[in-house]
């Protein structure tokens, strides 16, 4: 039984909980770590982080914190580019030396990418609201920018298996005048409508590993619970910045493997 899992899954699962800070910049780099293949690391998170969202998701719907029709444009790009990623990687990994070695480099990057975008995210979440062009369209107006972006970010998701939550929230941020909860409910619905067919793209190739999976959840549902009831009463703004160095320190470490 792999009980480190577990406890792996209870620590990420606690500070996602604690600190919103995203699962996939959190876990990805302690599976590369564990010693297991990039590919597989990609896509057993993928498909871990399928499953929590359902919750979220579900959660969400019920508030009616979700707006449908951004999740909709947002995943016509983001869903086919996220699978054509995953269909990438698997021809990489057919055809070219060192493959491994090229998406370690590029988890690194993105490991990088990313905590820059949570703390853009926070700064953004504290400005003084202000409309910029976009805010004053209408979803329907904004349906094409909306589609390339989701393209663009989704092939990213379905390479490394990080940025579903950050990279989209922040959009969402920029692009209309959301409240918290509605950020965070159309961000989630979104994310498990990509890490869903990404991760299934993955299992076709056989790039998941669902032993893996269980046992993480296993500790990252009461992991999550937890944090999220002890976010209320510890202060987390200096703990998100302090892991958001940690995660760049790991996407430094992993280039440099």
């Amino acid at each position: 039984m792999d009980f480190h899992l577990t406890v792996v899954g209870l620590l990420v699962g606690f500070l996602v909980g604690l600190t919103g800070v995203g699962g996939a910049a959190l876990l990805t780099p302690i599976l590369l770590l564990l010693g297991i293949q990039p590919a597989i690391a990609v896509g057993t998170d993928l498909v871990y982080n399928s499953i929590t969202k359902i919750f979220g998701t579900w959660q969400h719907w019920r508030q009616k914190t979700v707006h449908f029709p951004i999740v909709l444009y947002l995943a016509i790009g983001s869903i086919p580019s996220g699978i054509i990623a995953v269909n990438l990687m698997n021809w990489v990994h057919q055809h070219v030396q060192g493959a491994d070695l090229i998406l370690k480099k590029i988890l690194g990057f993105v490991l990088i990418l990313i905590p820059l975008a949570i703390l853009a995210k926070s700064w953004l979440s504290r400005k003084s609201p202000s409309w910029n062009k976009w805010q004053s369209m209408s979803t329907r107006e904004k349906r094409t920018p909306l589609i390339i972006i989701g393209a663009f970010l989704g092939f990213l998701v379905g390479l490394t298996s990080i940025g579903s939550g950050s990279l989209f929230a922040i959009a969402l941020m920029y692009f209309f005048q959301l409240s918290g909860k509605e950020v965070v409910g159309t961000d989630i619905a979104h994310a498990f409508l990509l890490t869903t067919a990404a991760g299934l793209a993955h299992m076709s190739f056989g790039t998941v590993h669902l032993a893996t999976v269980f046992w993480l959840l296993l500790g990252s549902v009461p992991g999550v619970l937890l944090g999220s009831r002890l976010s209320c009463k510890v202060p987390t703004v200096f703990l998100r910045y302090a892991i958001s160095v940690l995660i760049i320190i790991s996407g430094i470490k992993i280039i440099q493997i």
